[in-house]
């Protein structure tokens, strides 16, 4: 810590000099080792004038400008991913803060219908809550459990199929399996795969159970803006809860994603809070009360942004191409030797090359080269490469160059 100031023009130089050489070329248009966005032209501008426009989004009192783009912002995405326009959305930090929202509605909810105040009363002495998941539920589901309190041991298991979508008639052994409160964490994108979920089939069966269906739909639910994917989501309106992140397909600044929650009264009851000292927004909820934050920055301008430069078109346009090439880097990878482990049914792509220590040894290679950024995965007790197309500036010939590089990677492996 220096003793003496620093002009400000000074410490961003330094600032820009000692992190330069720690930079990863995440919003690049050949980064495809995680579902990673870019970031859009306007999204990118909206996010630096919400900085400097410092506006903490607690409410429209504090900010009416913040609130009118979430408002905003909010609709728009119920109309883009198929949600029921009465639904609430909550703008959070992404995938996981929107997981751990809708499952704590859930667990009130759940709870409130068997008699029992989770929040006055807390877990110790309430029903046992049944949660059922799939084998292949992403890992932010259960530290989402772990958090509010039920543990991971509480999972009742369901089988997923070849390409790791949840198998209906094993769901409905497992519910009928048992009772009690129920909640169903359902899949719009595997995060190996991107398979989905019959989230149709399944919602229609928990809620015969009496449950609530939670979907994470991180970045496989924005199949639904896109016509020739919305039939993987078919169904995706009946859930409860939905979360979705907006610096993955979206292509918006990082730190930005979205809880929905089919019953606002519920989520409000499970997030908000008041204090004498605060000054409302006439009693409607909105903004912090759909988040478990109250300082936080204006997430909504950067989406309102966004999809304002897109459009629904653009939207569609964007998650089509996405998915086109991802097929067209498995199709090269495949041609020139690679064994590909998944049905590409959205912009994920699993390729192997021989065994276990080969595969690894092209992910390292592949790294070490620079022409792209990929990383690896095990995938039904085995290592793949795993490329996830989401970035809006990717093009073919982005794509045919990687796929050479990651070919050329693999005939050193294999000749060393």
């Amino acid at each position: 810590m220096p003793q003496a100031p620093t002009p400000a023009g000074e410490v961003l130089a330094q600032l820009d000099r000692a992190a330069a050489p720690g930079l990863m070329a995440t919003a690049g248009p050949r980064f495809f080792g995680f579902v990673t966005g870019g970031a859009l032209p306007a999204a990118t501008a909206a996010d630096m004038l919400a900085v400097g426009w410092d506006q903490c989004a607690f409410n429209p009192v504090l900010s009416p400008a913040a609130a009118a783009a979430e408002e905003s912002a909010g609709t728009w995405l119920k109309q883009l991913l198929g949600l029921p326009a009465t639904a609430s959305a909550g703008f959070v930090t992404g995938g996981q803060g929107a997981n751990t929202v809708g499952l704590a509605v859930a667990r009130n909810q759940v709870l409130a219908d068997a008699g029992w105040d989770v929040e006055r009363d807390g877990l110790a002495g309430a029903p046992r809550v049944r949660v059922v998941a799939s084998a292949e539920r992403h890992a932010t589901i259960d530290r989402s459990l772990r958090l509010l309190g039920f543990g991971t041991a509480v999972v009742e298991q369901v089988r997923a199929g070849a390409n790791g979508a949840i198998d209906v008639e094993d769901l409905a052994r497992v519910l009928r399996d048992g009772s009690g409160p129920l909640i169903c964490c359902l899949q719009a994108g595997n995060v190996n795969t991107g398979a989905c979920d019959d989230l149709r089939a399944a919602c229609e069966l928990v809620h015969a159970h009496g449950g609530w269906a939670h979907v994470d739909g991180a970045f496989g639910l924005w199949a639904a803006a896109n016509p020739a994917t919305a039939a993987l989501v078919d169904g995706v309106e009946l859930a409860d809860s939905w979360a979705c992140d907006g610096h993955k397909w979206l292509n918006v600044p990082y730190d930005s994603g979205f809880a929905f929650c089919a019953r606002p009264e519920a989520h409000a009851a499970a997030m908000s809070y008041s204090a004498a000292y605060l000054v409302g927004s006439g009693g409607s909820a909105a903004l912090a009360d759909f988040t478990p934050e109250s300082s936080r920055r204006a997430r909504g301008f950067a989406v309102w942004a966004a999809l304002r430069e897109l459009g629904r078109d653009g939207v569609a346009e964007l998650v089509d191409r996405c998915c086109r090439l991802a097929r067209r880097f498995a199709g090269a990878l495949a041609a020139g030797g690679a064994e590909i482990g998944n049905d590409v049914v959205l912009n994920q792509v699993l390729a192997r090359f021989g065994d276990d220590a080969r595969t690894d040894r092209v992910v390292e290679g592949v790294q070490r080269d620079g022409t792209c950024w990929l990383g690896g995965t095990t995938w039904r007790g085995r290592r793949y490469l795993r490329i996830a197309v989401s970035n809006h500036s990717t093009t073919e010939a982005d794509v045919d160059r990687c796929a050479e590089a990651v070919l050329d990677v693999a005939a050193r492996v294999q000749d060393g």
